[in-house]
């Protein structure tokens, strides 16, 4: 008994492992009491449809088609700020595109795309500087405090596209500066 309780430091012991530091990381955020409340048609969430395409149109890898315009509208936000979406990547998103996957429908080869409105492509990925992802557009906040955050959606091919429902989510938040 005894050979056994002295035993058991001495492999803890030649078990552990020795790390070194290589650098620190500083993480920096800041919590704000500017807040929107989202005030789009359908509340906070909402569907976007896209239309019915044809198959051929989405032949091949890179192919788009059925853009589709949808409004996130905000209502009693600070006055003079600024706003944004941040599209949260998740379970649906492709993170090699940063496109959304069809996540539930029965389609293949099609994914999901987000755009700004000024129709670059929106990579759901991490956020860069300021917390806003490329191509999302700070959007200024009305005297009325209210702003509109205008996107776009569509089908994007990875390949040669089958029929079948294309179904898809994301999460967004609403960033303030």
């Amino acid at each position: 008994m005894k050979k056994t309780l002295l035993a058991v430091p001495l492999l803890v012991l030649a078990t552990s492992t020795v790390f070194a530091a290589d650098g620190t990381i500083t993480i920096n955020g800041q919590v704000t009491d500017k807040t929107c409340t989202v005030n789009s048609a359908q509340g906070k969430d909402f569907t976007v449809t896209l239309p019915t395409v044809s198959q051929q149109v989405l032949a091949n890898t890179g192919d788009v088609a059925g853009r589709t315009p949808f409004t996130i509208n905000l209502t009693d936000c600070t006055a003079g700020s600024k706003v944004a979406t941040y599209f949260e990547p998740g379970a649906t998103v492709d993170f090699n595109t940063g496109h959304l996957n069809n996540a539930t429908g029965t389609a293949t080869n099609v994914q999901v795309q987000l755009l700004g409105s000024n129709n670059a492509v929106i990579p759901v990925l991490a956020a860069g500087a300021g917390g806003v992802q490329t191509n999302s557009q700070l959007v200024d906040v009305s005297n009325a405090g209210s702003a509109d955050l205008n996107y776009y959606a569509q089908y994007y091919a990875t390949g040669a596209s089958t029929p079948g429902n294309v179904a898809t989510t994301v999460k967004y938040t609403i960033i303030y500066q």
